[in-house]
């Protein structure tokens, strides 16, 4: 006779894999969000900036415009101009005044309007004979490792495992008590430590897979480089999945509707992802906050993942990220084992 987890492992993955629409949101969208952004977010050479004029340039001003392959213009009215500055088509509005002055219109808040706005300025001084004392040239950041898609995947990385966390393990539990799943594993002689184990395994069964084929698009798509060792990398995964399935186990504990989990779900994912530090680091926030973003668990993961992968750190290094990660899962793990009901 096998063992009851193996026994229970092996009716979870029949039952996953009877069910199309989980295996796309398990390992299809994971894929397809990893794609896309990487997409978006990779190097195209020269990121253009569209300046919008209301006349057209000539003379020393269009030559020196045309001098500058990041610069592209268009002749606009000065209202559709501010319209299209507002909608985010233009960077920057030349306008002129009554003193016949240059008048730009910039978006303070978009880097790349300031941005334009100083390129714009140069090449209109250049164009009234301003020779810099000193030539200068620009150097474009695209060596692997120190892109921004490198700096994304791992945190694309972490978001995967928090989402597989919640909604492979919360999501699934609740699943089981609205279909009176639970209530029919309460009357056999089944233990609750090996209800609760088989879940837990199943999800390491789905997690080999799904990292595989992100560190595959990453690194063969997209030219990630894995600077760091790859023990240590998957020792990070592995207890991050083990505290985001604790996370899982925790929310899903007394939750008796899918309504119910699934806000409490998107209720966690929201605020990891704003302050796990997936799409930008961290520091961005002030320093009132950042104590409580340094314990937030996907902030830990995302931190040691680009250590270890973009920098090639150890795995003693990351012992600050690794006992937060680990203190999460416990803390989760008890709380959930003591609010856990089966109906």
């Amino acid at each position: 006779m096998s063992h009851p987890v193996c026994e229970l492992v092996a009716t979870r993955l029949r039952e996953f894999l009877r069910q199309p629409e989980a295996i796309f949101w398990v390992y299809g969208f994971p894929l397809l969000l990893a794609v896309f952004l990487g997409l978006a977010f990779q190097n195209h050479g020269v990121k253009v900036l569209r300046l919008g004029l209301l006349v057209q340039p000539s003379g020393s001003l269009k030559e020196s415009l045309d001098a500058d392959p990041s610069l592209q213009f268009e002749v606009l009215s000065e209202s559709e101009g501010r319209k299209k500055l507002t909608g985010n088509q233009i960077d920057v509005l030349l306008l002129h005044g009554n003193s016949e002055k240059p008048t730009f219109v910039v978006d303070a808040q978009r880097p790349r309007s300031l941005l334009a706005r100083e390129r714009l300025d140069a090449a209109i001084q250049r164009a009234e004979g301003r020779v810099d004392p000193v030539a200068t040239r620009a150097e474009i950041l695209d060596e692997p490792g120190n892109r921004y898609i490198d700096f994304l995947f791992p945190g694309l990385i972490a978001i995967n495992l928090l989402s597989g966390g919640l909604y492979g393990i919360g999501f699934v539990i609740v699943d089981m008590r609205v279909r009176k799943l639970l209530k029919r594993f309460l009357a056999t002689p089944m233990r609750r430590r090996d209800f609760f184990l088989s879940i837990l395994t199943s999800r390491l069964f789905f997690l080999i897979p799904e990292m595989a084929f992100l560190l595959l698009i990453a690194t063969l798509g997209f030219g990630m480089p894995i600077k760091g060792n790859l023990l240590a990398l998957l020792t990070i995964i592995v207890l991050a999945a083990l505290c985001f399935a604790g996370l899982g186990m925790l929310v899903s504990s007394r939750a008796r509707r899918i309504e119910t989990i699934s806000g409490l779900i998107k209720l966690v994912i929201i605020v990891m992802w704003l302050l796990g530090g997936v799409f930008f680091g961290a520091e961005r926030f002030p320093e009132s906050v950042q104590a409580v973003i340094q314990l937030l668990p996907l902030n830990a993961t995302t931190t040691a993942l680009r250590a270890v992968v973009l920098d090639g750190s150890s795995l003693v290094s990351q012992s600050t990220e690794l006992l937060v990660l680990g203190v999460w899962g416990a803390v989760s793990f008890l709380l959930s084992a003591r609010l856990f009901r089966w109906i």
